[in-house]
Parts: C-alpha cells; sequence; structure tokens
C-alpha cells in the first residue's frame, strides 16, 4: 500500500506539471509537489521505527536523526503536495475532463496514504463505497458542466443544475448517517 501511495502521488504530480507552464510560480509549485511527495513516501516507509522516549543521554547524532523523523511525521506533506498539484492544474487552460482524472486520482492517493499510515485494508473502505461512488458522480457532473460552452442561460444549462442540485442532495443524503451516527458516538 506503501508503494501505491507514493506511485499515485507521483503520477498526479506528473499528470497536473504536464504541459509544462511557465508563469504563475509554476517551478515553486512542481518542487513543492514534488518535495510533498517524496517526503511523504519517505514519512511512510519510516513509520515502523521505534522513537525511545528519552533521548537526553543519545549522541548528538541520534538525537539529530530522532529530530529529522519527529519533524518528518509533523508535517502534513500529502496535503502540501495537494495544494501545489492543485495550483499547477490551476496554471493550465481550462480541461474539465483532465481536472476530474486528477480529482480522482488526488482522492486515491489520499485515501492509499491513510489505509498504509493505518495499516488497515481496503474493506475498511467499503461502508462509504455509496459516498465516493456519489463523489465520482458529482466529479463527472463538474467534467460534463465545465465541457458545456458558456452561451447564455437556457434548457441545457438549466436541466444540468437540476441533475447537479439532486446529486448533490443524494450525496447528503448518502454522507448524513454517518455522521450523526459518529456524532452520537462522540456524545
Amino acid at each position: 500500500m506503501r508503494g501505491a501511495a507514493v506511485l499515485l502521488g507521483a503520477g498526479c504530480v506528473i499528470w497536473a506539471a504536464l504541459p509544462p507552464v511557465h508563469r504563475g510560480y509554476a517551478g515553486f509549485a512542481l518542487t513543492v509537489a514534488i518535495a510533498g511527495v517524496a517526503a511523504g513516501g519517505l514519512r511512510l516507509a519510516l513509520t515502523a521505527v521505534p522513537v525511545p522516549e528519552d533521548s537526553y543521554l543519545l549522541p548528538a547524532a541520534l538525537r539529530g536523526w530522532l529530530s529529522f523523523l519527529a519533524t518528518l511525521r509533523l508535517v502534513p506533506w500529502e496535503e502540501g503536495a495537494l495544494l501545489a498539484v492543485l495550483w499547477l492544474e490551476v496554471l493550465h487552460p481550462s480541461r474539465p475532463w483532465h481536472t476530474a482524472v486528477l480529482g480522482a486520482a488526488l482522492i486515491a492517493y489520499l485515501l492509499a496514504v491513510h489505509l498504509a499510515e493505518s495499516g488497515a485494508s481496503p474493506q475498511v473502505l467499503r461502508p462509504q463505497v455509496r459516498v465516493l461512488a456519489a463523489g465520482a458522480a458529482l466529479l463527472a457532473l463538474g467534467a460534463a458542466a465545465g465541457m458545456l460552452p458558456a452561451a447564455g442561460p437556457g434548457a441545457g444549462s438549466a436541466l444540468l443544475r437540476l441533475v447537479a442540485a439532486g446529486a448533490l442532495i443524494a450525496a447528503a443524503g448518502l454522507v448524513l448517517p454517518y455522521v450523526a451516527r459518529g456524532d452520537a458516538e462522540a456524545s
């Protein structure tokens, strides 16, 4: 699962970076995205390394290693990579289906990282299949709406807005039982 997370992250960076753009801090965003995916992969690889509770009497080199591990485990690398990848995608001209595929890949990347961190199997996500499917449908609807020409309001755009609103209501209906159950368990 760790390898899949790193490969998904690298694929997202490549997908968002091509074709190259030379404006709006694209080079900086690409550097941040690559560093975020690499550091997140390194953090996943070093998850099993134990950390002693007391490091007072340890040599300086070992204390430096422990500081490095603490920093590596503390920073949210994946979220930084996600923001940088989204910035790279924003810099490109409108490409609705390209953006939709990137959105699905980014969600898969974050889910793979979560599964790798927790050591859980993918069956843990089985209760969320309906919500993930509704999200994928909303992503496809958004991409389809982006493909429509902006000629003006009409029957087609009104119908698409109606379908999108219905999908959003259906997605909210799928999520509410989990939110209500989570709030009841927390009390």
